[in-house]
């Protein structure tokens, strides 16, 4: 009897949490229906952003769990993109008459056999990066990933000669889109006489590898494996005299990592039906590492509000700084402009939140003192 008041509280609190998790469930359900009103071209935003939270929880398993800063993350996109674009396209049979004589009708694999394999190869270049690096750390190891990156970027940039795999800069196209038990997720259809758009189809697609994602980056988080990234970032050193093989885990934390960056790719290059090594640029790393560090370093639902606050910010300031540049009778270009916005409002918010939009819970004495 006397448990009777704190077991009606329980009952009212997971109450309350399941109608907040029903609403956000028909809120993201109906999302790209309502965005639909306003043009399609919002939906593709959202689908975008999708796409980053898909790369920045991949990557905040590198630098917010196990603290190895990598600025060359987006290569591994590209790797998934890539292999993506060269088993969909026909650029393999067009080329290589050895191919199409045996692939008569085209290469055309299935995406969901592919999106494994980019999973697969991404997480192997992801050793790769890893192997040489297990002994440098912050701006060393920034350095070198760095390099990394543009190393992955300028390559696929010039392996057109002598033999032309990726087609150079002018990047490969005709890739085909995703199928779903037989349903082509490019193609428009009909529901209850609504017409419904490709980037909706891909909405759902992305949504739901979205919410996996998430779900292996929270049991990661709160697994042995997890608290021992987290002794490795804290301090190295101790995690070591503790007895953790901290060579094994951050290979296993780059590995971990650049699984997401293949997924995305692959998931990029099908949506977009278009890949080219100007998509995998430098600036790109910087924007993915950015959402992680404005989020909040190591905390997941941090992570996935700077991933889509950054997405989305840069084509909301195209309404703002459209009537600037009128305003001003076009002495300012309105694409610098918005980099401009942009930068001004990141600096605003890290110096009002210098732990990121939505950091992760601080206990105990540093609670305190906090």
């Amino acid at each position: 009897m006397l448990d009777a008041p704190g077991l009606k509280h329980d009952e009212g609190g997971q109450g309350r949490r399941f109608a907040v998790i029903a609403v956000a469930a028909l809120g993201l359900l109906l999302l790209p229906f309502v965005a639909q009103l306003a043009g399609n071209a919002w939906v593709r935003i959202i689908d975008t952003a999708l796409l980053y939270v898909l790369l920045a929880l991949g990557l905040n398993i590198v630098v917010g769990y196990a603290g190895l800063l990598d600025l060359g993350y987006i290569a591994f996109s590209a790797v998934g993109a890539y292999l993506f674009a060269l088993l969909a396209s026909p650029h393999l049979t067009d080329t290589f008459p050895a191919w199409a004589a045996h692939f008569p009708a085209g290469l055309h694999a299935a995406w969901w056999w592919v999106l494994p394999l980019g999973a697969a190869v991404a997480a192997v270049f992801g050793v790769l990066l890893g192997a040489p690096t297990l002994k440098l750390r912050g701006d060393y190891l920034a350095i070198v990933t760095l390099g990394f990156g543009e190393i992955i970027r300028v390559f696929l940039g010039n392996l057109e000669q002598p033999v032309n795999i990726t087609n150079g800069p002018r990047g490969l196209g005709q890739i085909d889109s995703l199928q779903l038990f037989g349903f082509d997720l490019g193609k428009k259809s009909t529901l209850l006489g609504l017409d419904v758009a490709p980037v909706t189809h891909y909405y759902y697609l992305f949504l739901g590898l979205v919410l996996l994602g998430i779900l292996i980056c929270h049991r990661l988080e709160h697994s042995r494996i997890g608290r021992a990234w987290m002794a490795i970032r804290e301090d190295e050193t101790a995690a070591r005299a503790m007895g953790i093989h901290t060579r094994n885990l951050k290979l296993l934390a780059f590995a971990m990592g650049a699984t997401f960056g293949g997924v995305s790719g692959v998931l990029f290059a099908a949506f977009q039906g278009f890949v080219s090594p100007e998509s995998f640029s430098l600036q790109e790393s910087v924007l993915v590492v950015a959402m992680v560090v404005l989020g909040g370093l190591g905390h997941i639902p941090g992570v996935v509000l700077g991933a889509l606050l950054l997405a989305a910010l840069p084509e909301v300031l195209r309404y703002v700084a459209g009537p600037l540049q009128a305003m001003t009778a076009g002495w300012l270009d309105a694409a610098i402009l918005r980099q401009l916005l942009i930068a001004l409002a990141m600096i605003g918010v890290m110096l009002a939140r210098p732990r990121g939009l939505w950091p992760a819970p601080v206990h105990g004495r540093a609670a305190a003192v906090g």
